[in-house]
């Protein structure tokens, strides 16, 4: 047996058997539809039903059209005036897809044509195409993209909020020219249920904004509603339940269930409608991980199958259908961590990033994963959601003026504060001294299956300061092309953690998939009232011959640095890297042993404002920075030049490196970094020097007592600050006492998880009192006996 059959087999004794019965019946299904066609014989619904046998309910009514593009008009002129130049632009068949901008098909819309590699698929079987050969189709997601028809939801959008024919006119044009030019089931057209999904929504979206159209052919209402007939057949009998169970699948049900929803006068719309809110409220339940966080590990898809979620819910409530607590409550965690992570701004994204949106394809840049907030706001009444929101086109197009009521005003301020999401593995610090603060650590699984949209970023770490994003993930680029972009964009070395030997921490395996996926353990996340302390681990390299470990400490005082300590552990030699990605704009300058990235503005003083951030490293000859032309990728498709940094060694290990990262606001004076490991000793030790004051930390794994200087302790940390001579605060975890100057500062019976005390405040250790030493001149605690 060949080794390809030998592979089959293996694959098929794996297989359940509602597996097999699912493939078989997909692959017999398509075969018979090519061959019926080969006899000219078309799939063709039964008489559409004259009189539906039940009412439905879309987001808006036709006769609340006028009303809503009035509102937007008065309250979003300027995306009014967008959809408007977009709208003519398409009359002249010129296209922003994804991330590039203004491309020209011509005067006859080649619909099979990736007019930004001028490659054009072939017109044969859809199951026949390799889309994912560049050579054969080229970028196929460009082509999809423009067959998704969403820019005839512009058109019809154009139409509602100027009157004016021409774009009515076009929209018909076009949607009779692609009828036309993709007969099924010929073309790559065809080739993805989940892009026949998105033509479904932008067609039902369509029939709903032109109903009141005059200059509408006779025949275009039956028309269109035949082709919802044929797309929710295809969509029934190509489920992607074993091929891409996940947004894949989420999409193709939402639609199914749009189409049964909305068009009863399809005879088979009720059983489609029922169906498909199975497959919604199951996998709703499938693949959002118990703290909210969606299994693929890429806030684009989080978003994403948010929107769906959201549409499926509304859709359902407004006709009839119950909702059950167990889904709402998933998609408040879904809102809540997508909440949690703009709260100090745009959220930094992380895996890849897809390009689409189920309603707006042109909002698919950072700023504008918030939206669902603004739809959840709505949905749920939620002050917090609609505080990160702001005011959409969508919303409007949805809710009409309550939009305008809970969204159109002055967002009050609030303090962001830290989360943990174990089960999705995202950390976030905040801060809000100088001026707001927050970090997002990744700390968990790169994805699930074989993490076809993960990326190899484990313990890579994202920060911004003030809104501003400083160290960023720089995104993903392309998925097909003919280069080794795709894996240079996903791969480790993109991301800001450490690299052993240049390889990645996963083999990556094709386009959507990777081998030797590591594990990410969190060892240690404790969030006090002054302070974050994070410890994680993973394995990825330990398929290397001499296997390594790579160990990441993160400790934040609030008010003061951010320490970044990364271990490789080993015991050979290993050429080690940490990279360290800028946002494009920032000015990033070397100087000693220090990396200072500045904002364009930063010469406009004012109280608070960012002055830069500094990377500060110990004077430490193994450890080599240098500066270096990273990229950035904004949206799918598009990429620009960003600062970047890396620190690297070749060294025996067991080896480390640490940096201090500090926000500098203006009149702020840097201080100096250094480090001190005694031989023998245990414990590690930093110092950072201001003018006044001097901050210390010292790590200790053993958990036995130590001595550093003057500094004793048997925790695991120990944090001190001293000003004038003068001890001013003290952070301990997992410890039991603390010396300075041989006087006991804290003296426990046993060791607590964390004790805290900073002069002129102090917070109490869990299952401890608070007394007060005239001696040490502090505050201590003992545990409660």
């Amino acid at each position: 047996m060949t080794t390809r059959w030998a592979q089959k087999w293996s694959r098929l004794t794996q297989m359940s058997w509602d597996e097999i019965r699912t493939r078989f019946g997909q692959a017999t299904n398509k075969r018979l539809d090519f061959a019926y066609y080969q006899m000219g014989l078309r799939p063709r619904t039964r008489q559409l039903l004259p009189s539906p046998s039940r009412s439905v309910k879309f987001f808006l009514d036709v006769s609340e059209l006028p009303k809503r593009s009035n509102l937007l008009r008065e309250h979003l002129p300027k995306e009014v005036g967008n959809i408007i130049d977009r709208a003519d632009r398409i009359c002249c068949h010129k296209f922003d897809l994804l991330g590039y901008e203004g491309i020209n098909y011509g005067s006859e819309i080649d619909w099979h044509l990736d007019a930004v590699h001028r490659k054009r698929a072939p017109l044969k079987p859809w199951y026949k195409i390799d889309f994912l050969n560049f050579s054969e189709v080229g970028d196929h997601k460009i082509i999809w993209e423009l067959n998704r028809h969403q820019h005839l939801v512009t058109l019809a959008k154009a139409w509602c909020l100027s009157g004016e024919r021409r774009f009515a006119d076009e929209l018909c044009a076009q949607w009779y020219s692609w009828q036309k030019a993709n007969p099924y089931p010929l073309g790559c057209n065809w080739a993805s249920t989940l892009e026949v999904a998105f033509r479904s929504f932008s067609w039902i979206w369509v029939r709903q904004l032109i109903a009141g159209c005059p200059s509408l052919p006779v025949s275009f209402e039956t028309d269109l509603l035949q082709g919802l007939w044929l797309n929710g057949r295809y969509i029934e009998r190509y489920l992607s339940t074993y091929f891409s169970p996940n947004t894949h699948l989420l999409g193709e049900a939402v639609a199914l269930f749009y189409i049964g929803a909305l068009c009863p006068e399809i005879p088979t719309a009720g059983s489609w409608q029922e169906h498909a809110w199975h497959i919604i409220l199951r996998e709703a339940d499938r693949q959002v991980r118990p703290d909210g966080v969606y299994f693929e590990q890429a806030l684009y898809y989080h978003v994403y199958a948010l929107d769906f979620f959201l549409y499926a819910r509304i859709l359902a409530e407004l006709n009839g259908l119950s909702i059950p607590r167990g889904f709402e409550a998933i998609l408040r965690k879904m809102l809540d961590f997508l909440y949690v992570l703009s709260q100090s701004g745009s959220p930094e994204g992380f895996g890849d990033d897809d390009g689409g949106r189920v309603f707006n394809p042109h909002r698919n840049r950072i700023e504008h994963m918030t939206d669902p907030l603004a739809i959840g706001a709505l949905v749920y009444a939620h002050e917090e959601y609609a505080n990160a929101a702001s005011l959409t086109e969508e919303a409007i197009w949805l809710f009409g003026e309550t939009a305008i009521a809970k969204l159109a005003r002055q967002a009050p301020d609030f303090l962001p504060s830290s989360h943990a999401f174990h089960a999705g593995g995202a950390y976030l610090m905040c801060d809000n001294e100088p001026c707001r603060q927050q970090m997002m650590i990744d700390g968990g699984p790169q994805g699930t299956g074989h993490c076809g949209h993960g990326h190899a970023d484990a313990l890579s770490l994202r920060f911004s300061v003030g809104g501003q994003r400083i160290l960023i993930d720089p995104g993903t680029c392309v998925y097909i092309s003919d280069g080794d972009e795709r894996n240079r964009f996903r791969g480790t070395a993109a991301h800001n953690t450490l690299t052993v030997d240049g390889v990645d921490q996963a083999v990556p395996q094709g386009p959507f998939a990777w081998n030797s996926i590591p594990q990410v353990k969190t060892e240690r996340w404790t969030a006090g009232e002054s302070f974050e302390l994070f410890v994680g681990s993973h394995d990825g390299y330990a398929r290397l011959p001499d296997p390594v470990i790579h160990r990441r400490l993160i400790f934040h005082v609030k008010g003061g640095f951010w320490l970044v300590r990364d271990i490789a552990e080993g015991r050979q030699e290993h050429l080690l890297k940490i990279s360290w990605h800028f946002a494009p704009g920032l000015e990033l300058v070397k100087e000693k042993h220090v990396l200072t990235a500045k904002p364009p503005d930063s010469r406009r003083p004012a109280r608070n404002a960012l002055a830069g951030v500094a990377l500060l490293s110990a004077d430490n000859p193994v450890w080599k920075a240098e500066l270096f032309s990273g990229c950035d990728s904004p949206a799918y498709g598009a990429r620009q030049s960003a600062p970047a940094a890396c620190f690297s060694a070749r060294v025996a290990l067991r080896a480390e490196c640490s940096v201090l990262i500090v926000p500098l606001a203006y009149g702020y004076t840097l201080g100096t970094f250094s480090e001190l490991h005694e031989p023998r000793s245990t414990v590690r030790s930093y110092r950072y020097d201001l003018p006044r004051s001097t901050r210390y930390v010292f790590l200790c794994e053993s958990g036995e007592p130590w001595c550093c200087g003057a500094w004793a302790s048997d925790a695991n940390l120990l944090y001190g600050e001293v000003e004038d001579g003068r001890l001013t605060r003290i952070i301990m975890v997992s410890g039991s006492f603390a010396k300075w100057q041989d006087k006991d500062l804290l003296v426990l019976q046993e060791k607590v998880e964390c004790s805290e005390w900073r002069k002129g405040k102090t917070y109490a250790a869990a299952n401890s009192t608070v007394k007060y030493s005239a001696e040490a001149n502090i505050e201590f605690f003992h545990p409660v006996v």
